[in-house]
């Protein structure tokens, strides 16, 4: 045997006799072995759930294997986070996350999951939230909205998916600037908020106004809580602009269990940044009138991580439980 030959083998023994390193390999090799699921915490046919069925096809190409999008929703997202954060850390169970739930939930209760239990794959998406009432409403600007509160504290309903969801952190932070008391509703999902304003149940919601342009027939949109106004409903003011300097929107990722092996990881991570820029997947979000935004797994999760004081400090100030 050559000197080169004995000094090759010998390397490739050592590598494979590093502690973990071979297991580790080997996981990536097999991995998947089985479909891997992306578990929604919310009701099919709203904003995350089509997000996650936008990627289900795309992220089959990249990894090789069957990828399905299983509902479990509950808890403004709490159910579904919870499963994925007991579930086996092997990459074959994955979570779609909404901002600012992901932080808010396990500060507002003693919830089953916090960001530590997870690792970030990618943010995919931002969709600033959005007041929106029936068209047939008699609240014409989101001034007559407010006017109607302040007059009849608690009389005026609206509807969110959860609490500590952006929907609802953004009538928490309007109550507080604007003296008001609305009596909050809670549903389970963007259809069950539609037919509680379309069918009058409730006065007003707080829903993205991705999947509100999206159904904006006999919809009146009063206001957005973006930066800017959206060059997809240029006709909707901010609410900053309107005297409110409320900014609030859904950031929409995708998450595995902490422990998950970084070999997998980094797999999940390489294949999501092929996928949000896929033009498929783009035009998926622009006919949802939606914006894609990229944010690499281990950035975004840093970038959290300095969120959560901004959030304990909110809830010192306003708990948004009882609001």
């Amino acid at each position: 045997m050559t000197t080169t030959r004995r000094t090759l083998l010998a390397g490739a023994g050592a590598a494979l006799a590093a502690p973990g390193l071979a297991p580790a390999l080997a996981q990536t090799n097999r991995w998947p072995e089985r479909p891997v699921e992306i578990v929604v915490g919310f009701v099919p046919g709203g904003a995350t759930d089509l997000d996650a069925r936008a990627v289900a096809p795309l992220l089959e190409k990249r990894i090789g294997g069957s990828v399905v999008v299983v509902n479990r929703p509950g808890a403004g997202g709490e159910v579904a986070l919870a499963s994925v954060a007991r579930a086996r850390p092997d990459g074959h169970v994955l979570g779609t996350t909404n901002m600012p739930g992901l932080l808010t939930i396990p500060i507002e209760r003693q919830a089953q999951f916090k960001l530590d239990d997870f690792a970030g794959i990618a943010n995919m998406v931002t969709d600033p939230t959005a007041i929106t009432v029936h068209e047939d409403s008699p609240y014409r600007t989101l001034a007559d909205l407010i006017a109607a509160a302040r007059a009849r504290p608690e009389a005026i309903t609206y509807a969110s998916p959860g609490v500590g969801t952006d929907d609802h952190l953004q009538l928490v932070l309007l109550q507080a600037q604007t003296g008001t008391r609305f009596t909050h509703v809670v549903f389970q999902g963007d259809p069950q908020l539609m037919a509680a304003v379309l069918g009058r149940q409730v006065d007003a919601m707080g829903l993205n106004l991705g999947p509100v342009s999206a159904n904006r027939d006999k919809l009146r949109t009063l206001a957005m809580a973006g930066a800017a106004r959206s060059h997809f409903r240029p006709d909707v003011p901010t609410l900053r602009e309107l005297g409110h300097p409320v900014e609030m929107a859904s950031e929409r990722g995708l998450v595995a269990p902490a422990a998950t092996p970084p070999a997998v990881l980094q797999k999940l991570r390489e294949a999501m940044a092929e996928v949000v820029k896929d033009p498929e997947f783009v035009r998926i979000l622009q006919s949802r009138f939606t914006e894609p935004r990229y944010e690499e797994g281990a950035a975004w999760f840093t970038r959290l991580g300095g969120l959560q004081e901004n959030y304990r400090t909110l809830w010192q100030r306003t708990p948004w439980s009882q609001r």
